[in-house]
Order: structure tokens, then C-alpha cells, then sequence
């Protein structure tokens, strides 16, 4: 037998079916996204998959338009192409097939812990969100605390440590390129 649940357990269990819970396989994928970009909020998640499905729609509904309108079709696909392409989402401005192909997991790639481990500054996911979340890394000269930062292309170059960062001063020591200013300071 199970125990009568409390008053305070009720309230927390009032919406939630334990006995007929079943998992919806979007559920899963979800669930497995989550992980293995190391999200930490399913609504951001959910944002990206929102912002994939408006592009795709977006890809979808200049490919239909007729051919009276074959300039404006031409310079919109340009322009939303170099916009993708500007923000790292897809690899080639040839055509809008790459935006039609578009997913979430493109969003969650550009994610700055994901660049970090792109980059080596990190060996993994778990270690990267753990440096952003610290204060380790700056972007430009800004420092992000903040891991579901989506860096555009032409501002990854410009991820780096923070100054006063005891991770840089310990790769500065390894490759032995730390400045006898930086020791006195």
C-alpha cells in the first residue's frame, strides 16, 4: 500500500498523472537536445525550434512566389542568405535549399559553450557552461556570464579569457608565454 500523500505533497502532484504519464516522442528528442547541448532552460529550446520553423516558412514562401516578382524573390533570398550566413547558422549563401533545411540544433551550435569547445578552450560542454557561468570568458570586451549568448561569426574571433582570469594565467604558465608585468601584478 501506498501512504495518504500530505496536504503540501497534493498542492505540488495536483496537475501531474503519475499512473497514465506517457512520453511523446518530440518529448524525447527534446529531452535529448536538452542534454546534449547542455541547455539550461527548455524555453530556449523551444525559442530556437520556434525561430528554425519561421525561417523554413519564411525559405518556403519566397521559393513560391511566382515569377512576376523574380527580382524582389532574388534580392530577399540574398539578403535573408547573407543574414543565416552572417549569424553562422548555414555554411553557403548558394541557395535557399540550406535554409529550408534549417533545425534547432543549428541555433544551439552557435551557443558560446559550444564555441568554446570548437575553439579547444574547453574539453568539454559540461566544463565550457561551467567557464561562462564563472565569468571566465569574455566576448569582445565584454564578460558573459550567460551561456545561451549566440555568437555570429564575425565576432567569434574575439572569444577569449577574461584578464584577470585564473584559467588564462594557468594556460599563459603551461605554454610559458606569461609576462613578468602580469607575475608583479
Amino acid at each position: 500500500m501506498v501512504r495518504k500523500l500530505k496536504y503540501h505533497e497534493q498542492k505540488l502532484l495536483r496537475r501531474l498523472d503519475l499512473v497514465n504519464w506517457e512520453a511523446s516522442d518530440g518529448n524525447l528528442a527534446e529531452v535529448r537536445a536538452l542534454r546534449r547541448y547542455r541547455l539550461g532552460r527548455r524555453e530556449d529550446y523551444v525559442q530556437y525550434k520556434a525561430l528554425a520553423r519561421s525561417v523554413r516558412a519564411l525559405a518556403r514562401r519566397l521559393r513560391d512566389l511566382g515569377p512576376a516578382s523574380a527580382a524582389f524573390r532574388a534580392r530577399c533570398a540574398a539578403a535573408l542568405l547573407e543574414k543565416l550566413h552572417g549569424l553562422g547558422l548555414v555554411s553557403s549563401r548558394q541557395s535557399l535549399a540550406v535554409c529550408e533545411s534549417l533545425s534547432a540544433a543549428a541555433f544551439c551550435r552557435r551557443r558560446l559553450p559550444c564555441l568554446l569547445v570548437k575553439l579547444r578552450m574547453a574539453q568539454n560542454l559540461r566544463h565550457a557552461v561551467t567557464f561562462v557561468e564563472q565569468g571566465h570568458v569574455r566576448v569582445g570586451p565584454e564578460v558573459v556570464t550567460d551561456p545561451a549568448l549566440l555568437v555570429p561569426r564575425a565576432v567569434e574571433d574575439f572569444i577569449t579569457w577574461v584578464d584577470a582570469s585564473r584559467l588564462r594565467q594557468k594556460v599563459l604558465d603551461y605554454n610559458q608565454e606569461r609576462d613578468d608585468f602580469d607575475l608583479a601584478a
